[in-house]
């Protein structure tokens, strides 16, 4: 008989990072999210633990988009003239 004491569950693979999500820098927020897909794809998850998983990466999620749609709000298109040679800048026009 083994008498070797049984692993602890791994609990640092619940949510590595409780904090605030509006904290979160966009990398952060994405390597979470990263995690916690991998974590839900493993199949290893109780039922509660996925669901307040994918609830968090829900919220990582809408958050890296709305890092993103800041982000190209501030990129600027290059103009190019009828040769093909950059003009100047305009602003970004998504779409």
């Amino acid at each position: 008989m083994d008498s070797t004491p049984s692993t602890p569950p791994d609990t640092t693979a619940k949510t590595a990072s409780e904090a605030p999500i509006d904290d979160l820098s966009f990398e952060a927020a994405l390597k979470e999210l990263e995690r916690i897909v991998g974590r839900l794809e493993s199949g290893d998850a109780t039922l509660d633990e996925s669901i307040r998983l994918y609830e968090r990466g829900d919220r990582l999620r809408a958050r890296c988009a709305e890092r993103l749609d800041a982000a190209q709000a501030r990129i600027e298109a290059i103009r190019l003239d009828a040769s093909g040679n950059p003009a100047g800048t305009r602003p970004f026009a998504a779409g």
